[in-house]
């Protein structure tokens, strides 16, 4: 997965397309990334002291990975591809106009 923490990405499908945010948060292993503002959900809590509350929380859930796509700053939502500088050391680029991100 070569989505990172902190990319600003654009959701692809779902409830929430068109909208933007900065992934909070990866899971690599379950292929999934949890974006601000994206699949805003309602918990009902109850008490369990008098120190937490109850009440209706609202949280971020994680969505899949393959629903976002990472929004380049010169030419907007696009795919990520690996390259190999002179130092054998990989690092992302974009695959339409191959600027670093």
């Amino acid at each position: 997965m070569r989505l990172r923490s902190g990319d600003r990405v654009r959701v692809l499908s779902g409830k929430d397309r068109g909208s933007e945010g900065q992934i909070l948060k990866a899971f690599p292993q379950e292929r999934k990334v949890l974006v601000e503002g994206v699949h805003v959900v309602q918990r009902h809590t109850k008490a369990r002291d008098a120190t937490t509350p109850g009440g209706i929380i609202e949280k971020s859930l994680p969505i899949d990975a393959s629903n976002v796509a990472v929004i380049c700053s010169s030419c907007g939502p696009t795919r990520i591809s690996m390259d190999v500088d002179e130092f054998g050391k990989r690092f992302r680029v974009c695959r339409k106009c191959r600027a670093a991100l």
